[in-house]
Formats: C-alpha cells, structure tokens, sequence
C-alpha cells in the first residue's frame, strides 16, 4: 500500500536534547523515501522509527552545518551494509563537495556503487522529473543551503455518474483518458472535461536554516506540507537574523502568504523547555497562519492532508 507521510527522525537544531535528536526527516512518497538532512544518529532514529535503508531513495542535504549533515556517513555506509540495489540519488549544494566528499567516504567500508550524486548550485536547480518534480532554491544562510520542493503533475478523477450518463464504459473509459474525446456506439462525442473533475497535485515544501527570504517563500507557495525551521520565539528575532534563521512568526507568516494547508515547525534551539513548545504553535499563528499547525516531535509520522480536489464548476474542495 502506498503511502504518504512524514517520519521525524529528528527534531533539533545544532545541539541534540535528551527528547530531540539532530535533524533527519524522511518523507515517504508511494515507494519514494526521500531522507532531508540526515544529521548525527540518524541511523538509529530509522531503526526505532521502524524504517530501513531499503525505504531511501534519496538523500537531500540542505547544506554542510553538522546537524543537517552529520548522518551522512552512517547512512551510506548502511546502505552498502544492507545491500540496497536501487539508485540512491543525493542531492547537496555543490559549494560543498568537499565536505560531501569527506563524509560520502569518511570511514573503511566496502563501499556500494547506488549512490548517485545530484550536486545543485545557482539560485534555483531543477533536480528530478517524473512521478514527482523536484527542485531546489537558495536560501539566505551563512553558508550556501538550499531548500526543496516536490510536486506532483495535477491528474483527473473520473466522475463515474457522468461516465454512465454519456454512455462510456469498459475500454472508452481507458480511451477517454488517455486521448481525452472518445465517441460513444450512438454517435454521441464525449470529452474528458465532461466526466472529470481536476485533481491538483499534492506538493511539500522544506525550508532549513534561512532568514526570511523570497526563496522561502516560493519553495512554500501552495504546499500541502510545509517542514520549516523555526528555531527561535519571536523575542529572540535578533538572534536568528544574526545566525541566518527563522523565528516561529516568521515560519507562520512564510506559511500564511504561501496559503500552506499543513504548517510543520521543527528544528528547536536546545534554550527552550518543553513548557515553551505552545508559544511556537502560538506565534505561528499569530503571524496570521490559519492551517494546521504541527509541532515536530522525534518519531512523529505526520500524514499529508487529504489531496484537494477541484469539481465542476471550479471550486475547490478537500477529499
């Protein structure tokens, strides 16, 4: 059965907790496992999360700070260990070969030959097509980062009331979406548009560590998913405009101009207690975000919203 959620491996920022580990976020796409920013113990986060090596496909770093990276040699060397025989496509910013260099072969292992590497540079990279498109943009970071995105093409969902009205069935039906006008055995010309209704494509946003940027806003335009740093509360705005990071009100407002449907917060500067952990959903949504909001929480699997769907007529519902 497919599925598509996103596992919290990892919830911290530069320092892990005692309850939040480095960063690690993997999110499962109908047999795609893209793993974002495999920080230190990620391996192991996988292992209670109940999720192999096997479930990667592919590995996202954002940029070469040690909690979004760390997990790297970990990670590859257990996909050698376990065998894994598909392609493991990495994406990483370019600027930064060097530190993947060192940690795509930072210990003796016999290596494996499915890593293939996917180096991103420029403002905006466009990285894979095909069931899925993903591109990346440049964030505002004290070092080259990226954030990414995933779209899937917009489909259609056959109306079957409207199939039988117009007289289409068994093998017209095939045809008619696939050519997109079929005529039935009385003579009659019928159209896809007359027995479909428009299924947009579900899209995710991640967004690590930036100021606020025009970058971040585009990658969150329209998700239905948005995995954003918000490692400070709002009074510590100046210290995340001097480390290059995002407040909870800032990832609450990148949200809201977006139109997001589901807001997920993470990457916690270790300075706040677990009674703090409201205040961010709190400012959030003060910023004038009115989805839902999730605070991440280790080994969290948080499903995607209900796909939209747009009927006759146009507008817009959820189902």
């Amino acid at each position: 059965m497919s599925a598509r959620d996103l596992v919290v491996l990892g919830s911290a920022s530069a320092v892990p907790t005692r309850f939040r580990n480095h960063n690690g976020y993997l999110l499962r796409w109908d047999g795609h496992g893209l793993l974002f920013d495999p920080g230190e113990g990620t391996q192991r986060q996988m292992t209670l999360a109940g999720v192999s090596a096997h479930d990667v496909t592919w590995i996202c770093v954002t940029h070469f700070h040690g909690d979004h990276c760390l997990g790297v040699p970990g990670i590859v060397q257990r996909i050698a260990r376990d065998g894994v025989r598909h392609p493991v496509h990495a994406a990483f910013p370019a600027a930064g070969a060097v530190y993947w260099e060192r940690l795509r072969h930072a210990t003796a292992f016999v290596d494996t030959t499915v890593i293939q590497e996917r180096p991103i540079s420029g403002d905006h990279a466009e990285i894979a097509t095909g069931p899925f498109t993903l591109t990346a943009r440049r964030l505002s970071h004290p070092v080259e980062a990226y954030g990414y995105r995933l779209e899937e093409p917009d489909g259609v969902t056959m109306l079957p009331a409207e199939l039988a009205a117009r007289g289409v069935r068994g093998p017209l039906v095939r045809r008619l979406q696939e050519e997109g006008r079929v005529t039935t055995r009385d003579g009659r010309t019928v159209t896809l548009e007359q027995c479909s209704v428009r299924r947009p494509g579900q899209k995710v946003a991640f967004v690590m560590d930036t100021r606020l940027c025009d970058a971040a806003y585009r990658l969150a335009d329209g998700v239905d998913l948005l995995i954003i740093e918000s490692t400070f509360l709002d009074e510590d705005a100046a210290l995340a405009a001097e480390y290059g990071h995002l407040t909870a009100g800032q990832a609450g407002r990148v949200a809201a101009r977006g139109g997001v449907r589901r807001l997920v917060l993470t990457h916690f500067s270790e300075r706040y207690r677990a009674d703090d952990e409201p205040r961010f959903a709190e400012q959030a949504a003060a910023a004038g975000f009115t989805g839902d909001i999730v605070i991440a929480h280790d080994l969290d699997r948080i499903p995607l919203p209900r796909r939209r769907r747009t009927p006759a007529g146009g507008r817009r519902t959820d189902g």
